[in-house]
């Protein structure tokens, strides 16, 4: 009997199509970004973009190379034979269960003193520095990315075109990322329309910098 439902599961599961990636929960409410990023925004760009990366990455790789490979994982597999489907929907996976945990509703929390020192070294200043990350993101024409990044023990800021990442090989730059923002219209446009500078000023009010720290920390001791 165990082994007849067993059974039965495991030929439901296919039948539906799961497969290795799923989204994880959003970790606070679709309105707590608000007034920065609004709740049909958040909805949309959750619910509907990311899911559907998922959603085509498990189509894409099913019976690949790719397949058994974890989202990190794939992200350094990513090569310009790469097929496409598999390098944006992988892409845009990953940079989108990055982005939510980068964000907070908790607004305008204060930059570790060790981040700060860090950003104040590479760059000159916090001031210096956001509108370092403001030009490379205005600046990225059409969709994409942009990054703060750690590579070889520096700081540095880039972006990336559509959904690819600094984790990838074929980026411009690589490294290993501790901040991103999505600069896709879907991202901002229901609020902001054609103004992306004023998206990349709310985004820093918003930003977990506890988490950027944690990251910069972990990406130091590699």
């Amino acid at each position: 009997m165990k082994r007849t439902s067993l059974l039965f599961t495991a030929v439901i599961i296919s039948m539906l199509g799961y497969s290795q990636h799923s989204q994880l929960p959003l970790p606070y409410s679709v309105n707590s970004l608000e007034p920065f990023i609004d709740r049909e925004t958040m909805e949309i760009h959750y619910d509907k973009h990311h899911m559907a990366y998922i959603n085509n990455l498990n189509k894409a790789i099913e019976g690949t190379e790719y397949e058994s490979a974890s989202i990190d994982e794939l992200q350094r597999l990513i090569n310009e034979s790469t097929p496409f489907a598999v390098r944006n929907n992988g892409g845009g996976h990953w940079n989108h269960t990055f982005f939510w945990t980068i964000l907070t509703p908790e607004f305008n929390k204060p930059i570790p003193k060790a981040l700060h020192d860090a950003i104040n070294k590479n760059f000159g200043s916090y001031d210096k520095f956001v509108a370092e990350f403001k030009k490379a993101a205005l600046s990225r024409f059409g969709s994409g990315w942009a990054w703060l990044i750690v590579k070889d023990g520096k700081l540095l800021i880039t972006s990336t075109p559509n959904q690819d990442n600094p984790l990838m090989p074929v980026a411009e730059v690589q490294g290993t990322p501790i901040l991103g923002l999505d600069i896709w219209e879907h991202a901002y446009y229901l609020k902001y329309q054609n103004r992306r500078g004023d998206y990349i000023d709310a985004f820093f009010n918003i930003v977990d910098w506890q988490k950027v720290q944690e990251l910069y920390d972990l990406s130091i001791k590699k």
